[in-house]
């Protein structure tokens, strides 16, 4: 079915951001299933279409990592020359991944920071102590609620530039000085007034009602999400996070794999790092590796009546269920809360009706939920599933678990990640900065040793908790964790962990702030592209030689190559000692690393509004649960 669409598209010359390749816009539709009905698959291996597709994408990354390494500068180490006796062997070369945390449009824009930093198509991101060409070295990038936003953007848009989004040269998206209560300025390709812009919103949703299928605040708050984030006329109704599998630079392997994450869970139930089922989205399968559910569907096929792994006799292939912008709002259904909130100054009437009938259209246990029934899984691992006896399956926000950095998909022992550059825009500490919270939390998920064994097999190197964090000034630089692979019994990846802190602006914005102009947009992405390339190597001249490193680490250990001595002295200045201090921190106010500070009135003007909008937030979330 993706094939035949991707060949018109090819005939007739039509270029689309993704692919509108859902039958029937927002609402998902039956039709005949191919002649292999799909399945859902164990999760012991990699599906066929991944193996398939990293026999390209690893090859594809050698020449991009190959300029990287030479321009890291690692003295003593010949770049082309080790990467050319392995070149046949990719499993001998290094494998990356990149993971962008949540966090709001603070995520979005710091996180954006760093890929723009990392993408060699960036001006200037090749230059001495820059970063370019990390992009297009790695194998994976996974997102989480606003990190997800990013990753999302970026490949609904086909992959497109961090810069392209930002300046509007794709038309309307990032254009966050108009909230999603206001929807997008008219003009360019949005041509929609306030009042039809809800109106659409909410019929589009209605349509899928009308179709049979249950709905949530999760299906408004991605419609209104996609009128920011993709570049198609109504948000890209018809756009599906499938159809990324079909574009040029996908499948072909000349980009990274794009997955977001979700949790699993009822209403009202209460979520903890050992006993969450995490689900991943990537462009073929929707599932998850833990040892309850323990599966994967077809992506594509999603809303189809699964049972015991099978369809159902006579069932139709259901197409357009997974809407993209419903999948990006999924990873960030905490944010569903934050759409109802009509208690907020400058609000349109329109919008208020439109927040009216929401609250009027879905149950008051659907606030924070995503709603995926009927639920693929259905009787599948009758023993181990929670959900497998019911038709339902709720997902919420990905960092519900305090896995707020998408780390799951990336220390999966099948994919065989070698380093995760793990970029943290989270707001753990009062004043809205990192303070190591989500490594935390994965670190103590991988030690699970009960009957339930949530780790399955997982490995995750060692954290120290997080006044350690703070103490040790941890959250305020880069730092490398799991550089002694032999401290654990399984390789786990080296984490290479890029907190939010300021260099040149206050980025530590609320997670719910809703407006951001266009100056304060710019150098929040700013502040993310120094953090990720320290100051472009202002603060550490050897920066770029120390990611280089880190790089190669595990790669070295593989093939026997000896450490190169500048390796070394990185490795020393980077990698957490196993120090501890876990005493209470004093209140954490970090100062300016840059002297090239932007928008410093600005800065403390946007923490005032954060904090407007975090009091109605939780007005909001009280409100609603007696409504």
């Amino acid at each position: 079915m993706l094939d035949a669409f991707a060949l018109f598209l090819t005939l007739t010359g039509t270029v689309y951001a993704a692919f509108p390749n859902a039958p029937n816009n927002y609402a998902p539709e039956g039709s005949d299933c191919p002649s292999v009905r799909p399945s859902v698959r164990g999760a012991g291996t990699l599906s066929p279409n991944e193996t398939s597709w990293l026999e390209k994408r690893r090859n594809n990354t050698v020449e991009h990592m190959e300029d990287l390494l030479r321009r890291c500068n690692i003295a003593g180490f010949d770049a082309q020359q080790y990467l050319a006796r392995y070149q046949g062997n990719a499993s001998a070369l290094p494998n990356i991944a990149i993971a962008a945390s949540g966090g709001g449009y603070r995520a979005l824009l710091n996180g954006a920071g760093a890929i723009q930093a990392f993408d060699s198509r960036e001006e200037n991101s090749t230059g001495p102590g820059h970063l370019g060409g990390l992009l297009q070295s790695s194998t994976y990038l996974s997102g989480l609620s606003g990190g997800g936003w990013l990753v999302g953007s970026i490949y609904v848009n086909n992959f497109t530039t961090v810069t392209d989004l930002q300046n509007g040269n794709i038309s309307s998206t990032w254009q966050f000085d108009n909230s999603i209560f206001k929807g997008p300025a008219t003009g360019s390709i949005q041509l929609f007034s306030t009042v039809q812009y809800f109106d659409n919103v909410f019929n589009e949703v209605r349509s899928k009602k009308d179709a049979g299928f249950e709905v949530s605040v999760t299906d408004y708050w991605g419609r209104v999400l996609s009128y920011q984030l993709i570049n198609a006329t109504g948000g890209g109704p018809a756009h599906t996070w499938s159809s990324i599998q079909l574009q040029d630079s996908f499948a072909k392997g000349a980009s990274p794999m794009p997955m977001l994450v979700a949790d699993g869970r009822a209403p009202d139930e209460t979520l903890i790092p050992s006993n969450t089922t995490v689900y991943e989205f990537n462009p073929y399968e929707f599932g998850s590796w833990d040892p309850t559910t323990y599966g994967f569907v077809p992506l594509e096929y999603l809303g189809s009546n699964f049972s015991a792994g099978s369809l159902l006799e006579g069932a139709d292939c259901v197409r357009g269920f997974d809407n993209a912008g419903f999948v990006m709002g999924t990873s960030s259904s905490l944010f569903n809360q934050f759409l109802l909130d009509a208690n907020q100054p400058d609000i349109p009437d329109s919008a208020q009706t439109f927040l009216s009938k929401i609250t009027r259209a879905v149950s008051n246990q659907n606030n924070d939920i995503a709603d995926y029934t009927p639920n693929p899984f259905y009787h599948y691992r009758n023993d181990t599933s929670r959900n497998a006896q019911s038709r339902r399956l709720t997902l919420v926000d990905g960092g519900e678990d305090f896995q707020n950095i998408p780390l799951h998909p990336l220390i999966q022992p099948n994919r065989n990640v070698d380093v995760i550059f793990a970029i943290d825009s989270s707001a753990d500490t009062e004043t809205h900065w990192p303070n190591g919270t989500s490594l935390v939390a994965t670190y103590q998920r991988s030690l699970d040793t009960s009957t339930a064994n949530i780790a399955n097999g997982t490995s995750f190197p060692s954290i120290p908790d997080v006044n350690s964090f703070v103490n040790l000034g941890l959250n305020q630089r880069p730092t490398f964790f799991g550089c002694n692979s032999s401290n654990t019994s399984t390789i786990t990846p080296l984490i290479v962990y890029i907190p939010n802190t300021p260099y040149v602006y206050h980025s530590n914005v609320s997670t719910f702030d809703p407006t951001y102009d266009t100056n304060e947009r710019n150098a929040i992405l700013r502040n993310g592209y120094e953090v990720a390339t320290m100051g472009n190597g202002t603060l550490d001249a050897q920066w770029p030689t120390c990611v280089g490193c880190a790089i190669l680490s595990r790669s070295l250990e593989r093939t026997g190559t000896a450490v190169p001595d500048v390796c070394r002295q990185c490795f020393e200045r980077h990698c957490w000692n196993g120090t501890t201090n876990s005493t209470t921190p004093a209140p954490y106010d970090p100062a300016y690393k840059s002297e090239d500070v932007l928008l410093t009135e600005n800065s403390a003007s946007g923490k005032a509004n954060g904090w407007i909008w975090s009091v109605g937030f939780a007005f909001m979330a009280t409100l609603f649960a007696v409504l």
